[in-house]
């Protein structure tokens, strides 16, 4: 435990940028600015639906790449292998994200859902689409280890090309029938998911190694840094929020037109962001992993993948289904959610000994 004073350590809300420190705010005004553009405007969502390239939606492709982008490029990866040796993050990371986080959703699903069989098998889909994308925005913005997530990020998407398909039917037909419980199918290809984890990890992950490598070799790693960082770093919100405008325009009717199987839908949704990053964060303590790489073992273990599921859910069962009805109620919950505990994890700096913040707020400026 940290004995620093208060006046040793300001309140984190205090070195926030504006930016920052109003995040909750822009985020909810993105969400409510998506459905309502969605609801005002007819045929937008249709319209930003139908600009895909094969079967990925281009509008949020382009958002979640400027969101990734300054991320990834901030990540130091001439020290990755100090990431890679830490056996007990990467094995308590795939204990979290491909027993215990399936494992849980199923459980919530049939708990909660049991008279909604389209509504939960979407939940099973969402919590079989491990997170590659918005946990790294998270985890950032909680002052996680930069590396580790890279590393615990790429780790999970290769598990999630050749795992995703087996897991849903183990989880959607085979476990339901040792229990006496209705069964169903997903259809999907290894090559489907990789593609998704090519473009919406693949493409920025390049960038960011790129931009560094190139910029530390021309200008030096001081003003790659100092100058170049501090430049990108607010696109990445700013791709957040955009992001989030269009996820909602989308799917902004769907939203408010069953508000109640939304609040259906959320309950399990809210158990279980709580219980995989509480137990991420207990497992990270347990270990003895320190904040920074506590925090990104929590992060990466409670968010998912809503591009992936959503995408699983219409190929499979159509686009106006339960199925993708309950794909897009995932991140209606898990954005404010994980916001929350980006907060609550600043707060729980103070009780790691020698806790020291992998960056300050001002590399988010």
């Amino acid at each position: 435990m940290s004995t620093a004073t208060t006046a040793e350590q300001p309140p984190v809300v205090g070195k926030l940028s504006t930016l920052d420190r109003f995040l909750p705010l822009w985020i909810g005004a993105a969400m409510l600015a998506g459905i309502l553009l969605g609801r005002m405007i007819p045929g937008l969502g249709d319209a930003l639906g139908a600009v895909e390239i094969d079967g990925v939606s281009l509008p949020i492709a382009i958002g979640l790449l400027i969101m990734m982008y300054p991320v990834l490029a901030k990540v130091r990866y001439d020290r990755l292998d100090t990431v890679t040796g830490d056996r007990k993050l990467l094995i308590g990371s795939l204990v979290l994200n491909w027993v215990l986080g399936p494992a849980l959703m199923f459980a919530l699903a049939w708990i909660f859902l049991p008279d909604l069989p389209e509504y939960r098998t979407g939940l099973i889909i969402v919590g079989l689409a491990r997170c590659i994308a918005m946990v790294i925005i998270w985890n950032d913005l909680a002052c996680g280890d930069r590396e580790a997530a890279a590393v615990l990020v790429a780790l999970n998407s290769v598990f999630q090309v050749f795992m995703f398909a087996v897991l849903g039917w183990v989880y959607l037909s085979v476990l339901p029938g040792w229990l006496g419980l209705e069964q169903t199918t997903i259809d999907t290809s290894p090559w489907e998911i990789a593609k998704s984890v090519l473009i919406f990890l693949g493409i920025p992950l390049l960038a960011g190694y790129l931009s560094r490598r190139i910029g530390e070799r021309t200008k030096g790693r001081d003003w790659y840094e100092s100058t170049f960082l501090p430049k990108i770093g607010p696109w990445a919100l700013y791709g957040l929020l955009f992001t989030i405008v269009i996820l909602f325009a989308l799917q902004g009717s769907q939203i408010t037109s069953h508000p109640w199987d939304v609040a259906r839908i959320a309950l399990p949704l809210l158990v279980y962001f709580a219980v995989m990053w509480g137990g991420g964060y207990a497992l990270g303590a347990v270990m003895g992993l320190g904040y920074a790489r506590t925090t990104t073992l929590a992060f990466t273990a409670a968010g998912n993948n809503f591009e992936l599921a959503i995408a699983v859910a219409i190929a499979t069962y159509g686009a106006t289904s339960g199925e993708a009805l309950a794909g897009v109620v995932g991140p209606l919950i898990e954005v404010p959610v994980l916001v929350a505990l980006v907060y609550v994890s600043l707060a729980l700096r103070n009780r790691f000994a020698g806790a020291t913040p992998a960056f300050t707020s001002e590399d988010m400026k």
